[in-house]
């Protein structure tokens, strides 16, 4: 209690009011881009397993692609870490 009385209000009983993001492009997915393997994710609509990791072979990506069309991907955002070639981008502007 305060001098006069009244009860301080508790800021971890607080809710904070969140805001939801307006959804874009609904058919996108994401891709974290690794040396060894890269980490996808797709609306978690799409699949049972809406993140999956893909190692950097040809098959491997050859399958990324394949799981991204099934899933309705249309386009694919990616971070790249430091990685100044990698075939990611030519598989998907040719599968996808």
């Amino acid at each position: 209690m305060t001098k006069d009385n009244k009860k301080r209000p508790n800021p971890i009983k607080k809710q904070s009011k969140r805001k939801s993001f307006t959804i874009i492009h609904p058919n996108a997915a994401g891709i974290d881009v690794g040396s060894e393997e890269h980490w996808v994710a797709v609306p978690e609509d799409r699949d049972e397993q809406p993140v999956r990791s893909f190692k950097c072979f040809t098959a491997d990506l050859n399958a990324m692609a394949d799981w991204l069309k099934s899933c309705h991907i249309q386009t694919v955002v990616g971070i790249n870490r430091c990685i100044l070639d990698t075939p990611v981008p030519n598989i998907g502007e040719t599968r996808i």
